[in-house]
């Protein structure tokens, strides 16, 4: 076999319950993993009774996404690493076309399956879409989903380079992985991939969306979007990407995003939104405490150029109302 589907489990009975069957009938090509983050629930119990044939890893403790994949991870010796988030539906035939494209595509590092939405299936869904890209700011956005604006599928988007993959269903070859020393651990969870992937093109590897390979997400059922921990994950790990990742001057990028991320807490105040505020606050704080080893960390490691749209995603969006990608 040469794929391992590596599900990260915490407390996730109801979700493995829902999900895993999908997996195990539409994969059986693949070997199924579940590592788990230290659950206080019976989700281990729950897999060994009725998955007797699904690998369990036992993470000694919640190191949330970003810690629980690496530790999970050097336990697994297949070349293709697909991480699996617990709240995706799987459809048939859906490694086959990414197998191949491996296979073919020597230079292809990294590659995010179509992302549609669980719950709307006619649509992409919010968690990285078609496959994603940052701004002139390290804002990030996706092929089918800009801020809150969701497209339907139509096939509008084709199989091509990308940026960044979605983490939600995220295949990565187990020697570049490696190579990249894994996730930040520091991130916790929220933006990792992101920070893989920039980190992966900044050293010449290619990220790849396949439209041929379909899965479904919920999204947030984990960590629900209202929840200002979300926010402030969000916030201060886009901040910790963009200055270990970006070629460009870092001063002047921080304080536009110190401006437009005060726009952004502006904007939860009017909303009646005040945790959502402080958590913005509190992650620029982290961030300002973080800036001298993440400094450290951009000098030891490459910046290429060309990672980004030259322009504000935020400026396109809600000044020129530009609301779908192919408008840019």
């Amino acid at each position: 076999m040469n794929i391992a589907i590596v599900i990260l489990n915490w407390n996730g009975k109801a979700l493995l319950e829902q999900f895993l069957p999908s997996v195990i009938r539409f994969s059986t090509d693949a070997k199924v993993y579940v590592a788990d983050n230290a659950s206080t629930d019976n989700s281990i119990a729950f897999i060994k009774t009725n998955y007797p044939s699904v690998t369990i890893i036992k993470n000694t403790l919640n190191g949330g996404y970003a810690k629980g994949y690496n530790d999970a991870l050097k336990h697994v010796k297949e070349p293709i690493y697909c991480l699996l988030n617990s709240d995706i539906e799987v459809t048939k035939n859906w490694l086959k076309p990414i197998e191949k494209q491996f296979t073919s595509e020597e230079s292809t590092a990294i590659i995010q399956p179509k992302l549609l939405d669980y719950k709307k299936k006619s649509h992409f869904e919010y968690a990285g879409a078609a496959g994603g890209f940052v701004d002139a700011f390290g804002y990030p956005y996706c092929r089918g989903r800009i801020f809150n604006t969701i497209e339907a599928d139509k096939n509008q988007y084709k199989s091509d380079t990308i940026f960044w993959a979605s983490g939600a269903c995220f295949f990565i070859r187990k020697s570049v992985f490696e190579t990249l020393n894994g996730f930040d651990e520091t991130y916790f969870a929220h933006f990792e991939e992101i920070d893989l992937c920039w980190r992966a093109f900044n050293l010449g590897y290619t990220t790849k969306y396949n439209q041929e390979s379909l899965v479904y997400h919920v999204g947030g059922a984990t960590l629900d979007a209202t929840n200002p921990k979300k926010t402030y994950l969000n916030f201060r790990n886009s901040l910790f990407t963009v200055v270990k990742n970006a070629k460009t001057l870092i001063l002047p990028l921080i304080f536009t995003r110190l401006v437009l991320d005060g726009i952004a807490a502006a904007a939860f105040l009017f909303q009646f939104k005040p945790k959502h505020v402080f958590a913005i606050l509190k992650a620029h704080f982290s961030f300002y405490r973080a800036l001298p080893r993440l400094l450290k960390q951009r000098k030891s490691t490459p910046q290429k150029s060309g990672y980004f749209n030259s322009k504000s995603i935020v400026w396109s969006y809600f000044i020129e109302k530009k609301h779908i990608f192919n408008q840019f």
